[in-house]
């Protein structure tokens, strides 16, 4: 919500700032990103855990997308509603919480849904700076086994039953929250 506020701010300065940052991000490979944190940022002197230089670099990755999905979505409710509740006498807080921010939901929730996914399938680049997760230990075990196709068949199906069951776990809490808690 902060990077859609300023994204449209009065303020030239943070309006550039914010909008670069987006830019350069969305711009950019992930793997790249999480590279330059890992194997950049220690010759400027700071030197990261590969985890937590994998959760910058996700964090990072994703607020930049979820700030354009979210400026999307407020810049798709109707200005004419945002009028009426001006004319009705509410205060702009009171118009964007009530008024905006519900409709602007509905557009916002299944995008960043998608992104929230695209990020976890991502985090298998992780595996590249020495992160132990699921591809890293899959790497291990068929350099081990040499079975390869057994190897990554079953993490192919274990990334396939994340994803359905993140989709259907955030699907059916964003249909809780929209129908029973925004409208």
């Amino acid at each position: 919500m902060l990077g859609a506020a300023a994204v449209r701010s009065r303020s030239p300065w943070l309006r550039g700032m914010v909008g670069s940052y987006v830019e350069l991000i969305r711009n950019t490979p992930f793997l790249v990103q999480l590279f330059f944190i890992f194997f950049g940022l220690p010759s400027l002197g700071l030197r990261l855990d590969p985890a937590v230089a994998a959760i910058l670099a996700m964090t990072i990755n994703l607020s930049a997308y979820g700030t354009e999905i979210v400026a999307a979505g407020l810049d798709a409710v109707p200005i004419g509603q945002r009028e009426a509740g001006r004319a009705l006498g509410l205060r702009p807080a009171l118009v964007f919480v009530k008024i905006v921010l519900p409709q602007a939901l509905k557009v916002i929730f299944p995008a960043l849904q998608s992104q929230v996914i695209i990020m976890m399938l991502e985090s298998a680049a992780v595996s590249q700076i020495s992160v132990r997760e699921l591809t890293y230990e899959a790497d291990m075990l068929q350099a081990r086994s040499f079975r390869a196709f057994e190897t990554y068949f079953v993490v192919t199906m274990v990334y396939l039953t994340l994803s359905i069951g993140l989709r259907r776990i955030l699907g059916l809490t964003g249909r809780k929250f929209l129908i029973g808690g925004a409208s």
